[in-house]
């Protein structure tokens, strides 16, 4: 949040609630896990088991080099541990919560991103459609010279066809990741309900194992268009027996006139100054995932 400063100004972020190895959370996917083995008169019971569905409850555990969204980094440059916990129901419809660690230099008093989502998935030929609520909170986080909260909620529209999948994320409360008129010092009393993120991805399957993501992001922050900004990624993940996920990735973000260029939430360094940094910086990103 913004911290008033001769020196430097901070501003908000939110990220986008997957974890980094590129995929979306295990309830969307519809995760097979069950193995398949050939019958034989001799082992009926063998051929049972090989037939069980898969269950419809998967986790997922990332290590990653640090936790970047929407092209922000926010473990201020530091390594992220992150895990989720995802219900698929048969009919399409699902559940589930995702947790990362953030730092307090991105997010004032903020240790913690805790996700709660829910949604539909359903087909249409060779079109895949999703409808979700999503909730963000972080627990004890808040702009204390504005007393603002960072929680805030976005509901997102999905569609997939083939390798392109197009995303729209539109915040349904008063605030976006806190953005008001308090906080970022424009205005009276004005809010940011209504701002929307335009999310486009080309998802490339490279064989044995590997795939290549394309990303592009817009977000337009509605009554406050100096801080809306654009992101992209190019992202490289390899897929191991056992639900192991090896990825790595290059992310960039680009804010309006430099407005972001000089972030900080007031935080203290060793010598005793305000943490500054720009967390659009271009950004490798390595990650190590566990599915289960």
């Amino acid at each position: 949040m913004l911290q008033k400063s001769s020196r430097t100004r901070s501003y908000p972020w939110l990220a986008a609630a997957v974890a980094f190895s590129f995929q979306l959370p295990a309830s969307a996917q519809a995760i097979d896990s069950s193995a398949a083995t050939a019958p034989s008169a001799a082992a009926p019971a063998a051929a049972a088991s090989a037939a069980a569905p898969a269950s419809p409850f998967t986790a997922n555990v990332t290590i990653a080099s640090q936790y970047v969204s929407r092209g922000f980094r926010q473990t201020w440059g530091k390594p992220a541990i992150q895990g989720g916990f995802d219900y698929a129901h048969p009919s399409g419809l699902f559940a589930g919560t995702w947790m990362s660690t953030v730092s307090d230099h991105f997010i004032e008093g903020g240790s913690v991103e805790w996700d709660l989502y829910g949604g539909y998935t359903g087909t249409a030929g060779d079109f895949t459609y999703t409808g979700q609520i999503y909730y963000y909170l972080y627990p004890g986080a808040e702009a204390s010279f504005a007393k603002t909260k960072y929680n805030y909620g976005e509901a997102v529209a999905s569609l997939t066809y083939k390798w392109f999948n197009v995303k729209y994320w539109l915040t349904y409360t008063p605030d976006y990741f806190g953005y008001n008129s308090a906080t970022l010092g424009i205005g009276s009393g004005q809010h940011s309900r209504g701002s929307g993120y335009l999310d486009l991805n080309g998802t490339f399957d490279l064989g044995s194992g590997y795939s290549l993501l394309l990303h592009y992001g817009n977000e337009r922050v509605r009554n406050f268009s100096a801080y809306s900004f654009q992101d992209g990624k190019i992202a490289l993940s390899k897929a191991f027996d056992g639900g192991w996920t090896v990825a790595g990735a290059v992310t960039k973000g680009w804010g309006k006139n430099g407005v972001y260029d000089h972030y900080t939430t007031g935080v203290l360094n060793s010598a005793g100054q305000a943490e500054v940094s720009n967390p659009l910086a271009t950004t490798l990103v390595l990650s190590l995932t566990k599915t289960f």
